[in-house]
């Protein structure tokens, strides 16, 4: 999908078709074919590999500067279902004119930008809206850090009354969003620093101008970036923590369960083989008595209650 914005001065959003795009116009490329990468290309001559670069999933975050424009890709975070999180690269593209995005999904980070927004930032200030989509990542990044701190508690309360399949699992894909996310955070963590350093660089200025308040937006992106990752390693390490002790008390339970089985099964045994005994075709004591069978069942019935006071004493039961 291709669609085209542009800020007015009077901070209203216009949306433009293709053939009228204007210089300061964000571009918006989201799960884009072949022939809309071949339009933008020839419109902005951008660098092919600058927008494919966010079409793959497995892309890290990175930045590349050419004459023609500067990339920033970047990895946000994105909800899929209840307990599944993952990351998505975005590219940003900025040229001396354009604006451009590149994703393979809609998201709630671009989402943030659009009419309802449109007065809080300007397509043709390019870094700034670079910034404040940065920004935007890394408090979607400590908002879902929050949420699955709130959920790993729900479930650890849930498994303390029951060891249930379905909470374990959750708990999986809890701590599988956390690997995600602490892999793109660090990744985002080092494009910041490098934009950081861009600052001096003359072949960037003229498409990277940074002002003050510029620079205290970035300051602020990497100061929440180093948030968000310190959060997701210490609920990653919460995580696997709660993992090895729910692990220690299933193995824990099965021990116990093995335990009381193996001392019901000597109790049982115990009457089994003295009812052998008199199972045999040979002469055997109490043959001639009339109450022989409660003797012989008093008898088990007294080596079984030792038996089951003996392993009582060994904390069998």
């Amino acid at each position: 999908m291709l669609k085209a914005f542009k800020s007015q001065d009077d901070g209203t959003l216009t949306e433009l078709s293709i053939e009228s795009i204007e210089k300061g116009s964000w571009i918006s490329l989201i799960a884009p074919t072949a022939d809309e990468l071949q339009t933008v290309q020839r419109l902005t001559n951008v660098e092919a590999n600058f927008l494919r670069a966010a079409l793959d999933e497995e892309e890290r975050s990175h930045t590349d500067v050419e004459e023609t424009g500067i990339l920033v890709l970047t990895n946000v975070p994105i909800l899929r279902e209840s307990d599944v999180y993952d990351t998505l690269p975005l590219g940003t593209v900025i040229t001396h004119d354009y604006f451009i995005t590149v994703c393979l999904e809609g998201n709630a980070v671009l989402n943030e930008f659009g009419r309802d927004t449109q007065k809080l930032f300007r397509t043709f200030k390019k870094t700034r809206f670079l910034f404040q989509i940065l920004y935007k990542s890394a408090t979607y990044y400590l908002k879902y850090l929050r949420q699955i701190s709130h959920k790993s508690e729900q479930i650890e309360d849930r498994l303390r009354e029951s060891m249930r399949n379905e909470e374990i699992l959750r708990l999986l894909e809890l701590s599988k969003g956390l690997t995600y996310f602490n892999a793109a955070i660090r990744s985002d963590g080092a494009v910041l620093d490098k934009l950081l350093r861009l600052r001096s660089n003359l072949t960037v200025a003229p498409m990277l101008k940074m002002y003050e308040e510029d620079e205290d937006l970035l300051e602020d992106v990497i100061i929440e970036n180093k948030q968000a990752r310190e959060m997701a390693e210490m609920y990653s390490a919460i995580l696997s923590r709660m993992a090895d002790t729910f692990s220690s008390i299933i193995s824990n339970n099965q021990n116990s369960v093995m335990k009381f089985l193996a001392a019901v099964t000597i109790i049982l045994a115990i009457p089994t083989v003295i009812s052998s005994f008199f199972g045999m075709n040979v002469d055997i004591p109490f043959a001639t008595q009339n109450n022989a069978f409660l003797t012989v069942a008093f008898i088990s019935a007294a080596m079984a209650g030792a038996a089951s006071y003996i392993l009582w004493r060994h904390n069998m039961f």
